[in-house]
């Protein structure tokens, strides 16, 4: 089946693509949702989106040789239920009008690649985004056991630094640390405050620089920390990238 792979920049979007590849399937295309670009924000905070590390996205396209396709969201969830049902101006409209781009210039595609773990919430909308778009959703991550599906992804030559970090036991000195890096931090952080291993609670967020289906890796050349909250116990601080380059494996 050819695929269009939604990608975050983060761990679990790339490593499904790495399990689309091992299922047979074909990934013809990037699609992404980014902020709006005079917004000049990296984090909306959305529901749906992760949106930290869109600024690097293009490099990741550049890796895989693919067509990228980006829909801007400002990141309102408007209808905030479990189940969705299509909803004007909703974030979730933003996807169905972003994979409605790639169907009308890739006809072939009938699959769409989702890093989803555990949030029935996303995963129910970009089900509802898929069943109308007569798209199958390949989310071979689902529901996986976090601290094995971790351990896998670094065995496996996901090669992603943490970008973002929102709870207790994380803070500025985790940024930019390797999934490898952290394993066991988070391990044991999930024994001490029931931290969600591959950050499924909104614990942190990722970007990958390198993976089995890159040709070429990423460098990042210039960051900036950023603090979104200064929250005593669980400070909220991301790495805006500002400059990126691909060099050779």
């Amino acid at each position: 089946m050819q695929v269009v792979a939604l990608v975050s920049g983060g761990k679990d979007s790339s490593y499904n693509m790495v399990k689309c590849v091992e299922n047979g399937h074909e990934i013809v295309a990037l699609a992404h949702i980014h902020p709006p670009l005079d917004s000049e924000k990296d984090e909306l905070d959305s529901y749906m989106y992760q949106t930290v590390g869109s600024s690097g996205i293009k490099t990741i396209a550049e890796c895989m040789e693919l067509p990228l396709y980006l829909q801007e969201t400002k990141g309102a969830a408007i209808r905030q239920t479990l189940e969705y049902e299509q909803t004007a101006d909703d974030e979730t409209e933003d996807l169905f009008t972003l994979l409605t781009e790639v169907k009308k210039n890739h006809p072939e595609v009938l699959g769409v690649s989702v890093g989803a773990i555990f949030s029935r919430y996303q995963s129910n909308r970009v089900q509802h985004v898929c069943d109308r778009l007569g798209l199958t959703m390949l989310a071979y991550l689902w529901q996986r056991d976090q601290a094995e599906l971790l351990h896998e992804m670094v065995e496996n030559g996901i090669n992603a630094i943490l970008i973002k970090v929102a709870s207790l036991g994380l803070d500025r000195c985790d940024l930019g640390m390797t999934l490898a890096q952290m394993e066991p931090k988070l391990l044991a952080l999930e024994k001490k405050y029931g931290v969600h291993v591959c950050g499924e609670g909104g614990e942190y967020e990722s970007f990958t620089l390198d993976c089995p289906l890159y040709k070429r890796r990423i460098v990042l050349d210039e960051v900036d920390v950023v603090m979104h909250s200064d929250d005593a116990f669980s400070p909220v601080l991301y790495l805006s990238i500002k400059k990126a380059h691909t060099e050779p494996k």
